[in-house]
Parts: C-alpha cells; structure tokens; sequence
C-alpha cells in the first residue's frame, strides 16, 4: 500500500513539475525570436482554451448540446464595444456591465430549453445563434453591420494603455490560468458532481435531491460569462470586430474542441483546444488537402477514441464516486 502511496505521489510531482516547466516556457515565449505571428497564433490558442472550458461545463458536465456558444462569446465582444465607443465607459467597467448582462441573458434562454435533449437542444440553440448574427448584420445604426466596428480603443488600467501582442499575451494568458484553476475547483467539487449525476440521468439526480433544473441553468449562466468576458478581450486584442467572427461555424470549431478533447475533462479541453487551433495553421502549406486531412484526423479519433484525447475516463479523483452515479462497483458491473 505504502509503494502504491508513493507512486502515485511521485506521479502527482511529476505532472506538477512538467506544468510548471510548460508555463515557464510559455512566459518566456514573448521575449524570444518567435514570430509575431506563431505569437498571435498562441494567443489565439488561449481564447480558445477558455472558450472550450465554458462549453464543455455545458456540455461535458451537465450534458446539455449546445451549438450557440458563439452567441454569447459574440454578445460579449459587441456589448463591452459598445458601451466603450459609444457611452464612454472604461473597458474593465463596460466588461463587467457585458459579462452580467449575458449571463443574464444565458439564463433566460436556458428556461425554455431545459426540457429539450440531444439534438432538440441542439437546433434552438443553432436558431438562437443565427438570430443573433443576422441581428449584429442588419442593425447598421448600432453595429454598422457587415463593415463591423473598427479602431476600438486599447484598453487602460489607471493610466497605463495596454496594447500589442506581447501585453494582451500575459493578460489572456493570466486569464487562462484563472479559468483552468477554477474550472479543477468546480471538477473535483460536490457542485462539480453533482452537475455529472445530472448529465449522466435526471430521475437518478432527483431521487438524490439534487434538481437537474438548477445545475442546468448554473451551468449556461456561468459558461455564457465566461465566453462573454474571452469576447470582450477578443474584441480590443483584435481592435476590430464584426459579423463573420460569430458565424455558426465558430461554434461548431469549438463542439469539436471540446468532442475531440474529451468531454467534461479539464486536460481534454486545452488539448483540444491548443490542437484544433494550431493544426490548421500548421497545415496551411497543404491548402488544397488540409481540410480532408483535418477531417480524417477527426474521424480517426472519433472511431478509435470516441471518449477523447482525455475524456472523463482518465479521471483519477472521486473517480469512485463517479463509478458509483453508474451503478458500477470496482470498476465492474453491478449484476457481474
């Protein structure tokens, strides 16, 4: 027992050891010769690491498909603009003011669809999604529609004006950081599990008092204000937005993301993210084919691994209590 113990403990040191030598690498990256562009690639990558975090608390812990991620990420970046450029208010306010106000908004749109399963979900949140991009496209009076919105101010932070690629690096970077450590917190929480006993069957999760209603709704309200802050970011990283950036589309990349990662895993969701945001780059010299080696690549992973690069199944902690919302005892069946 006490070598088991250990081993595990020195597995535990060694993945911390690697995380840290990973992040020291990442920190050190900006001040070397790289590029600006592999630089603002891996920003990107960052974006989408905590985009991927929000849908899969939707997804992968409450189980709840939803193709309209991109609304609240878009609703998030065109708010913060808004309230910058036209009322005056300072970035950090006008993001707090947009983060509330979806969040808000998330949660009146989860009501009439906390019912709806699988493909159903699927459809409205899609139709909310189309609303909304052919709502930014047509208001020309309020969001100069297919030109989009240019020239919006770098933010400032008592005086000092954050701009390049090097400083919203750190900060979305930072932002990163704060989301994968909350989302490890939620992971290994009771809420965590609980929102897992409500996406693997409802009646169960009745029966264990805990409301498949709540967790659901908590589960699209703090995934909406956390794609609404990363498109506030988005939105003065770039210093320009417009309809195409919140196409359906964006919102299939990051379902993908989340599938190819693993579902309702932490780990998964980086990997998925920093791979399905780096390898179309990477395959970008392949023009012609890097959309049928993307999508093979795709399938491939689905037919051989169809929990993910690192599903839930690599889960370690509570994993017996997990084990256990299965009816599974040991590892093993029940009846066996």
């Amino acid at each position: 027992m006490k070598e088991k113990i250990a081993g595990i403990h020195l597995s535990s040191r060694t993945k911390m050891i690697a995380l840290l030598v990973m992040a020291a690498i990442l920190l050190i990256l900006p001040v070397t010769s790289i590029s600006r562009y592999t630089l603002h690639i891996i920003v990107l990558c960052f974006i989408y690491t905590c985009l991927t975090l929000s849908l899969n608390l939707i997804i992968g812990w409450s189980g709840q498909f939803s193709l309209g991620h991109v609304t609240f990420y878009g609703m998030g970046a065109y708010i913060t603009t808004l309230l910058v450029m036209n009322a005056g208010l300072n970035f950090f306010v006008a993001t707090i003011i947009s983060v509330v106000l979806v969040a808000i908004f998330s949660m009146i749109l989860c009501f009439p669809t906390l019912n709806l399963r699988g493909d159903y979900l699927a459809v409205v949140t899609l139709g909310f999604g189309e609303v909304f991009r052919l709502f930014i496209t047509n208001a020309v009076n309020l969001t100069r529609g297919p030109m989009g919105i240019p020239g919006i101010p770098a933010p400032t932070f008592f005086g000092i004006t954050i701009s390049g690629t090097e400083a919203f690096y750190y900060i979305i970077f930072a932002l990163m950081v704060i989301f994968i450590l909350f989302m490890i917190r939620l992971n290994n929480s009771g809420f965590g599990l609980a929102m897992l006993t409500v996406k693997e069957d409802d009646i169960a999760a009745i029966s264990l008092g805990i409301s498949p209603v709540k967790y659901k709704m908590w589960a699209f309200v703090i995934g909406g204000g956390m794609a609404a802050l990363m498109g506030s970011f988005y939105a003065v990283y770039l210093g320009t937005i417009g309809p195409t950036s919140f196409v359906y589309n964006e919102s299939i990349k990051m379902v993908s993301m989340v599938v190819l990662g693993g579902m309702g895993s932490v780990p998964g969701s980086v990997i998925g993210a920093f791979l399905l945001t780096a390898l179309p780059e990477m395959l970008r010299q392949f023009s012609d084919y890097r959309m049928i080696l993307y999508g093979a690549a795709m399938a491939i992973m689905m037919i051989f691994r169809p929990n993910g690069i690192w599903g839930i199944d690599k889960r370690v902690r509570n994993e017996y209590k997990i084990k256990a919302m299965r009816g599974v005892k040991n590892g093993k069946s029940s009846a066996s």
